[in-house]
């Protein structure tokens, strides 16, 4: 059940991802002209590495790696907790991923 529950909040995000990405490409066109295509392709490699490096709370707990070394505690680990299922490493893999995969197939 936890897979597909996994599958499921993944399915969801991504489909939340390409509509910003469509929508985001959209106001790109209006603005700017060009084919939408390519600029789809473009923001959805952007989008997809930016949920690639962000998809979890590593980059909020960086700011406390220093304090909380110095009281000899180790880094903070990411809980799945909220309803969540998926963990950075499932955010990179099943939607970060294929939005730079999608992204550079229709850059080419």
């Amino acid at each position: 059940m936890t897979v597909l529950r996994g599958l499921r909040e993944a399915l969801v995000l991504f489909v939340i991802a390409v509509v910003v990405v469509a929508a985001a490409a959209a106001v790109w066109v209006a603005l700017a002209g060009g084919e939408f295509t390519s600029r789809f392709g473009l923001a959805a490699v952007v989008a997809g590495g930016l949920l690639g490096v962000t998809g979890d709370l590593t980059l909020s707990r960086i700011g406390m790696l220093d304090a909380r070394a110095v009281f000899g505690l180790p880094p903070e680990r990411e809980t799945g907790g909220g309803g969540r299922v998926l963990t950075g490493v499932g955010i990179f893999l099943f939607v970060g991923l294929p939005l730079v995969v999608v992204g550079v197939l229709l850059l080419a």
